[in-house]
């Protein structure tokens, strides 16, 4: 004999009726009908789709939604930079050296200020220029008034010399000159040949997110232009350039930024060339000569950091070194 368990006769006698009376029937409305009418009524309004349709439809109804953002375009041959860090002489080079090259359009991925002297010296460079500039976190910040120039740094050194490129900056930009800042884009997209790219300051995803050679994994770039529905897209922030060209035939380039070396041992700030070779998207990070000295000795009028003189001078960073991955940091001299 044995033992019966209480809670099974309690299951058996559970009324089942609420789940069995669905059963052969489908929603319409408010009401139950049917499930061979419902079909039937469904078929004489609906559209077969092959499996292939299906997949198509199903990927477009989950997808993330269309980015409003005008594609500009299309083009040859472009040059983008970022980080100008009121470096006039760097941005008056790079104008020139763009100009030499028979460049269609010039684009800026924004931070415009930070680490030298004297930012009411670049809006006019960019004009004259016709340099189409997004915000980056600095021109995001100035516009809106905000403390701190929302670098993302988290160790405490960094966020102290940012602190002190910020105040400065902020406190010798002109009014008009944030109200234009507070007036730019966030992202663009342009047209190199055949292909879409994205153009954004730190990352598709966040304004000031880093995304480091050694830290940005082919797949997760691969999900980022998925969700973007770009066959690439060009980024700044970091300070140091790369190139990546994905499984998936997409491109990513860390442009670089021309207000500071990248802590390579050489003086000379970088920018990117894109251009149409034959269908296929040309990239070229140009190393681009600039006078140097003659920022050290602006910047030393303008009593700012001698460590950020020591970088114009040396190429070699002395500061905003914590955020830098493991790979990027071996590979500094301090």
């Amino acid at each position: 004999m044995t033992d019966r368990n209480p809670k099974d006769d309690r299951s058996r006698k559970r009324d089942t009726s609420p789940l069995t009376a669905h059963r052969g029937m489908a929603t319409w409305g408010e009401k139950l009908v049917p499930l061979a009418e419902f079909r039937k009524a469904t078929a004489a309004v609906g559209r077969e789709l092959s499996p292939e349709e299906r997949e198509a439809e199903v990927a477009e109804f989950l997808g993330p939604p269309v980015d409003p953002t005008p594609v500009e375009g299309p083009f040859s041959k472009v040059a983008v930079f970022g980080g100008v860090y009121n470096n006039h002489y760097g941005l008056t080079a790079l104008l020139d050296d763009a100009e030499a090259r028979g460049v269609e359009a010039i684009y800026c991925l924004g931070d415009l200020g930070g680490f030298g002297p004297n930012p009411n010296k670049i809006w006019p460079l960019l004009e004259r220029g016709g340099v189409r500039t997004i915000q980056g976190n600095y021109e995001e910040s100035l516009a809106s008034g905000l403390e701190d120039c929302n670098c993302g740094y988290t160790d405490p050194r960094d966020n102290h010399f940012a602190e002190i490129s910020y105040r400065y900056t902020a406190s010798h930009s002109s009014p008009e000159f944030k109200r234009w800042m507070g007036g730019l884009p966030k992202r663009r997209r342009i047209r190199v040949g055949e292909r879409e790219l994205l153009l954004v300051h730190g990352s598709p995803r966040r304004i000031n997110e880093f995304l480091f050679h050694s830290t940005s994994p082919a797949p997760f770039l691969e999900v980022l232009l998925t969700q973007e529905r770009a066959d690439g897209f060009l980024c700044t922030h970091t300070g140091l350039p790369w190139h990546r060209r994905l499984p998936s035939g997409a491109t990513v380039v860390n442009v670089g930024v021309i207000g500071r070396p990248a802590n390579d041992g050489r003086t000379e700030v970088r920018y990117c060339l894109l251009e149409d070779r034959d269908g296929r998207l040309g990239v070229e990070s140009v190393e681009l000569g600039y006078d140097h000295r003659a920022l050290a000795a602006e910047m030393r009028r303008e009593k700012l950091p001698e460590k950020f003189v020591e970088t114009v001078l040396t190429g070699w960073w002395t500061t905003c070194l914590e955020i830098l991955p493991a790979k990027e940091r071996h590979a500094s001299r301090f």
